[in-house]
């Protein structure tokens, strides 16, 4: 059997793709910061889109961090739901399936932000000229049944913020939901608290992120214990088989 290791994890970074993130977050900056905090584990995901990914894979080499392919899909609903892969082959599918359900709105950059793809080590390549902040025409359902058919994991984002939090916004875990274990809370609630507040999430598994936008929003709170980085590794840790497991260490709140 092969070692088990501690990874510690921010499964919620966005980069300068996002119209919402900092100019900052280019590549070989988001890399440095996770090594400084001792993160070794990051999922890129950007609002519906994924275009950034490689150039974070690329700028990761060498450091020891693993990277994720991930978006954050904007549901019909309005719900802002975590979908993490393998692959880039497993991302580069999702993205074509979305691109289908976007509503091909045109961005306002001076309302809404830049979106800018960029290479590896943080240079312009282009605009996305595409409104990334908008829903997919995706339900939860949908984008349960696609992530799961592509093999990636699906985690509920910020379950508990007002803005595209799954229960501010819909009230109730829906069904398509229900044997969801994993659900995230933002970075200004504690487990405990969410718990308090929510009681839905009674029997959930719960993971905090820091949502990053900007390099001082890396939180580095979740940490694993796996044989390697991979999403099924991830899901025997969230369920603690195999001498896998998960915890989430609390910042003061």
């Amino acid at each position: 059997m092969s070692p088990i290791n501690l990874f510690r994890a921010e499964l919620h970074v966005h980069t300068v793709l996002s119209p919402c993130a900092e100019v900052e977050m280019i590549p070989p900056l988001i890399i440095q910061e996770a090594m400084d905090l001792g993160i070794n584990l990051l999922a890129i995901t950007d609002h519906n889109a994924t275009a950034n990914i490689e150039a974070v894979i690329k700028a990761a080499r060498g450091s020891g961090i693993h990277i994720f392919p991930g978006m954050e899909l904007q549901s019909h609903e309005e719900v802002h739901l975590l979908c993490l892969f393998d692959s880039l082959d497993q991302i580069r599918s999702m993205q074509i399936q979305v691109d289908k359900t976007m509503p091909g709105l045109q961005n306002n950059p001076d309302y809404f932000g830049e979106q800018f793809v960029v290479d590896s080590t943080g240079d312009f390549i282009r605009r996305e000229e595409s409104m990334l902040l908008a829903s997919s025409s995706l339900s939860i359902k949908q984008a349960c049944d696609l992530v799961s058919d592509l093999g990636g994991l699906l985690i509920p984002a910020h379950v508990n913020r007002k803005a595209f939090g799954l229960l501010p916004t819909l009230g109730f875990i829906p069904e398509e939901l229900s044997c969801n274990q994993v659900m995230e809370i933002s970075r200004h609630i504690s487990a405990e608290k969410a718990l308090l507040e929510y009681p839905q999430l009674s029997g959930k598994t719960l993971i905090q992120s820091g949502d990053v936008h900007r390099l001082s929003e890396f939180l580095g709170v979740n940490y694993f214990h796996l044989e390697k980085p991979s999403i099924h590794e991830l899901s025997l840790a969230f369920s603690n088989l195999d001498g896998r497991d998960f915890a989430i260490n609390q910042p003061n709140l």
